[in-house]
C-alpha cells in the first residue's frame, strides 16, 4: 500500500490565479513550485516525469488512474524524476506488474518529488486550457501555509518565458556510445535534456554517438569530426538559449546534416532567422496528430512542448538568416502550429515532436533514418 496515499495528509494545488484544489499528499511532503500544464497520455506516466523535458514543471495528468503498474527500473528515460510536482486524481493503492520494484508514491519520496492525489484533474485541465499554463505550487505537510500566502509564493516564483534549462538537465562530460550493429557514422547528440530511447534508437541505426554538455564550443564539436549532429529535446524557453543557437549556426554554414527534435526544432527556426512564440497550454501527451505535408500521411505522434515556431503553412520562404529556403514540413491537425522544419539548400531539418515516442506510437521511427540518408548524400558529395 502507498503510504503517502493511505496517510490522508492534506495537500493543495495551488494556481496563480488563486484557484486551488485540495487532496491529499502523494510522494513527498513540504512545498514545491512550477509551471502547472497536463498531459493527455494514458500511459507512460514513468516515461513522463523521467523525461527532462519536464523540469520546471507541475505535470497534471488527465487520466484518472495513475501508479497501477508501479515503476520498474528499465523503463526510466533520464537517470532521475525531473517534474517539479506531479498531480493525479486516483492513485492506486497498490503495484501490480511483473517488472514492478515499488509503487510510484515510493519513486516520488525516494526522489523527494513532491505531489497531490485526490484532486479533479480533469477540471485542473480544463482551467488550463480556458486560461493558458500557469504558475502553480503544491502544499503538504511542514509546507503548508495559509492560503494567503500559498497564492503569494506562487506569484513570486519564476515564470518558464525567459528560462534557460539545459544546464540543469544536461550532462557535465562528453559520453560514448558505440553503434549497435554495423557502424554507419558519428553522431554528436547535444544533450539539452535527451531521452535514453533517442540514444538507443539512434544507436540501432548504426551511429557512433559523443552525446556533448550543452555549453561546448563549436570548435570542440568540430574536433570529434562527426558526420552529423543532432539537438536533442529539452525544458526552457528557446528564445533564451542564444549560445545554442550561435553553434548551430555554425555548423549548418559548414555544412553538417542537422536533425533536432522538439527543443532541437524550435533551435533550428531561431537559427534560420525565425521566431517563437509560448502556446496557450502546449501539446503534451501521445495522442497528437500531425500532418507530413510531403507525404499527406497523417502521424500520431508524442509531443511535449510549451513554445513553437512562427512559420508560414504551405509556402517556400527564405530563411531571414541567409540559409536559403525553407519549408514546414509538418503541422498540427489540432491547431495549425509548425511540427516540422526543412531547409532546402542545406542538409538540416528538424520535428517537433517524439520520434522515439517513449511511451506513445510509432509512426515517426522513420526520421532517424532520414538522419543517415542525409549522412549519405553529404559523404557522396551530393
Amino acid at each position: 500500500m502507498e503510504r503517502a496515499v493511505s496517510d490522508r495528509q492534506p495537500a493543495a494545488l495551488v494556481l496563480e490565479d488563486g484557484t486551488i484544489y485540495r487532496g491529499t499528499a502523494y510522494g513527498a511532503q513540504g512545498s514545491t513550485l512550477g509551471e502547472a500544464v497536463f498531459t493527455t497520455g494514458m500511459t507512460g506516466y514513468q516515461e513522463t516525469i523521467t523525461d527532462p523535458s519536464y523540469a520546471g514543471q507541475i505535470v497534471v495528468q488527465t487520466a484518472p488512474h495513475i501508479g497501477n503498474t508501479g515503476v520498474n527500473d528499465e523503463d526510466p528515460e533520464s537517470r532521475q524524476i525531473w517534474v517539479s510536482g506531479y498531480a493525479v486524481r486516483a492513485a492506486s493503492r497498490v503495484a501490480s506488474n511483473w517488472r514492478a520494484t515499488e509503487s510510484l508514491a515510493a519513486r516520488l519520496e525516494r526522489e523527494d518529488v513532491i505531489g497531490i492525489a485526490g484532486i479533479d484533474t480533469r477540471a485542473v485541465t480544463l482551467r488550463l486550457r480556458e486560461h493558458g499554463s500557469m504558475r502553480a505550487g503544491i502544499f503538504s505537510g511542514d509546507g503548508m501555509r495559509t492560503d494567503t500566502e500559498m497564492v503569494a509564493a506562487v506569484l513570486n516564483s519564476p515564470e518558464m518565458s525567459g528560462r534557460n534549462l539545459s544546464a540543469e538537465v544536461s550532462v557535465s562530460e562528453p559520453q560514448r556510445f558505440e553503434a549497435i550493429g554495423e557502424r554507419f557514422g558519428l553522431v554528436a547528440v547535444l544533450d539539452l535534456g535527451i531521452k535514453s530511447a533517442t540514444i538507443r534508437y539512434l544507436r540501432e541505426r548504426g551511429f557512433d554517438l559523443v552525446v556533448l554538455p550543452q555549453d561546448i564550443a563549436y570548435e570542440q564539436l568540430r574536433a570529434y569530426d562527426v558526420d552529423a549532429l543532432f539537438f536533442s529535446n529539452g525544458p526552457g524557453d528557446p528564445a533564451a538559449s542564444d549560445a545554442h543557437v550561435k553553434l548551430l549556426r555554425s555548423a549548418l554554414r559548414d555544412g553538417i546534416p542537422y536533425f533536432g527534435i522538439c527543443f532541437g526544432n524550435q533551435l533550428l527556426g531561431r537559427a534560420l532567422g525565425l521566431e517563437t512564440y509560448k502556446l496557450p497550454f502546449g501539446h503534451r501527451g501521445i495522442n497528437q496528430p500531425v500532418l507530413d505535408v510531403a507525404t499527406g500521411r497523417v502521424e500520431i505522434t508524442s509531443q511535449n512542448h510549451g513554445f513553437a515556431v512562427q512559420a508560414p503553412l504551405g509556402e517556400d520562404f527564405e530563411s531571414p538568416a541567409g540559409f536559403g529556403r525553407v519549408r514546414v514540413s509538418h503541422y498540427s491537425l489540432n491547431d495549425d502550429v509548425v511540427e516540422g522544419l526543412e531547409a532546402l539548400d542545406i542538409p538540416a531539418f528538424s520535428v517537433q515532436f517524439h520520434p522515439e515516442s517513449a511511451s506513445g506510437p510509432r509512426d515517426s521511427m522513420h526520421l532517424f533514418d532520414r538522419l543517415g540518408e542525409a549522412i549519405t548524400a553529404r559523404k557522396a558529395g551530393n
